[in-house]
């Protein structure tokens, strides 16, 4: 990514206690292909209470076919959706 955040399809699980966890993302390239990646780990969680915006970001390690990387998810609880960021 280069610096802009970018709106992404997540498939995550609610826990019982009511934490959140991205499985896996899908996004959109400038080539209009769809590029899937598997979250293999979350590295880390921190929550920002934004001015009336609360968001959590997640520190992920994830794969697609060969390559591993690592990335940010930004999950915006008001508006219920994702952001790589």
């Amino acid at each position: 990514m280069d610096g802009k955040e970018q709106a992404v399809d997540v498939i995550s699980v609610c826990n019982a206690d009511g934490s959140i966890r991205p499985l896996r993302l899908r996004l959109e390239q400038e080539n209009q292909e769809l590029l899937r990646i598997d979250i293999e780990e979350i590295l880390g969680t921190k929550e920002i209470p934004y001015t009336g915006v609360e968001a959590i970001i997640f520190h992920c390690r994830g794969r697609t076919g060969a390559y591993t990387s690592t990335f940010r998810l930004r999950y915006l609880f008001r508006k219920h959706s994702w952001q790589l960021i």
